[in-house]
């Protein structure tokens, strides 16, 4: 298998790897780094959770919390987990519904990634009394691969 690495920008090698870097200012300036999948034609799936996701409401400007979780099914590329936390992080500064967020973060990996799937689950904390629950996914997921529930549990309070 190559070790040529690519990313968004069109360059070769990780860019974040090793190195001290700010997080970027917002999810259009974080550039997401790829890299061949080591187990191409192989189906399986690879999980991310942030536990601790964060932006801010379009309207009020406070924090909004969630808990994500990224299903996908390589194809060609998998995500490099760095550059992936990097622009998760840059949300912190991004005003968005939790649908754009959500959807919006799926969507990109999906289209720069070319996954054979992919599916994401935001699970938001109440805003306003109610907890708000977004889900996407590219399709069906491919015949034989072996999807286990997100394991998050509904939102319940302190009950």
């Amino acid at each position: 298998m190559s070790d040529t690495v690519s990313n968004e920008s069109g360059g070769n090698g990780p860019q974040f790897l090793g190195q001290q870097t700010p997080l970027p200012s917002s999810p259009e300036e974080a550039v997401l780094d790829y890299v061949p999948n080591p187990r191409a034609g192989a189906l399986y799936l690879t999980r991310f959770a942030a536990p601790e996701f964060t932006s801010l409401c379009p309207v009020t400007g406070q924090p909004d919390f969630a808990h994500l979780v990224i299903d996908y099914a390589p194809g060609e590329t998998i995500v490099e987990s760095k550059s992936l936390k990097l622009f998760l992080g840059s949300f912190r500064n991004y005003n968005g519904f939790h649908e754009d967020v959500t959807v919006g973060i799926g969507q990109r990996l999906a289209e720069e990634m070319r996954p054979l799937w992919l599916r994401i689950g935001g699970y938001w904390y109440p805003r306003g009394g109610i907890p708000i629950d977004v889900f996407w996914q590219t399709g069906a997921p491919p015949e034989g691969l072996w999807v286990p529930d997100q394991g998050v549990q509904a939102y319940r309070g302190r009950g």
